[in-house]
């Protein structure tokens, strides 16, 4: 059916021009916050009294240059909706009264049967403090985002991650992420996703953060 106006002229066009502006395109960029931030940011840093929220991208900070250089520090190319340039980071940083004491940053990763949401609560030399997986779609679930799983990476920097290489989901025999147990056997793909995003994560915080403290 066409649509037209008291002259006879078709209105079809200025109405998607209308749908265009008002809705978002089905392709947009995904991000990835916290659910509750009072709450979580509360949990993640017991001693905190305030944060801040911190919005940046790729495509603001350096564009397609800037993303070939993160594909190329994560050993693996950016794929699919997760990981376009324009996809909007959110950053947290945590305050005790007027000092900063840390970050928390979440990333979408792409698993099995959806999207992965892993965050990050890292001190301000870039250690992790605390790891946990926001979200996950998997019979195993449960097992993944135990407390016990996230543990094994405390402690770990993105110094530790360079030997491992996501595209093939290996790791440096020796290595401290190699050392890291998969408590879920059935949702190998899932695990090796969760390592992927915990590397990503922290090449991203280096880029926005920490100003490439941990560039080779």
């Amino acid at each position: 059916m066409t649509i037209t106006n008291r002259s006879g002229r078709a209105l079809v066009p200025a109405l998607f021009l209308i749908l265009a502006v008002v809705l978002p395109p089905l392709w947009a960029a995904v991000g990835c916050e916290l659910n509750d931030p009072d709450r979580d940011v509360k949990r993640l840093f017991p001693e905190s009294t305030s944060y801040q929220t911190l919005y940046v991208s790729i495509a603001r900070q350096g564009g397609d240059p800037l993303l070939k250089k993160i594909e190329g520090r994560l050993g693996d190319s950016f794929k699919g909706l997760f990981e376009t340039a324009d996809v909007p980071y959110t950053m947290y940083q945590i305050f005790k009264g007027t000092d900063l004491i840390g970050y928390i940053h979440g990333v979408n990763q792409k698993g099995q049967y959806g999207g992965i949401q892993v965050f990050l609560a890292l001190d301000l030399e870039g250690r992790i403090r605390a790891f946990y997986i926001q979200k996950l779609t998997n019979q195993s679930a449960k097992l993944l985002r135990d407390p016990a799983f996230g543990k094994q990476f405390v402690g770990l920097t993105l110094p530790d991650f360079d030997d491992y290489d996501p595209a093939a989901g290996r790791a440096e025999p020796g290595s401290r992420i190699a050392a890291i147990q998969n408590p879920a056997p059935g949702a190998e793909s899932d695990f090796k996703a969760a390592l992927r995003g915990a590397k990503k994560n922290l090449i991203l915080c280096d880029v926005f953060l920490f100003g490439g403290k941990f560039v080779k």
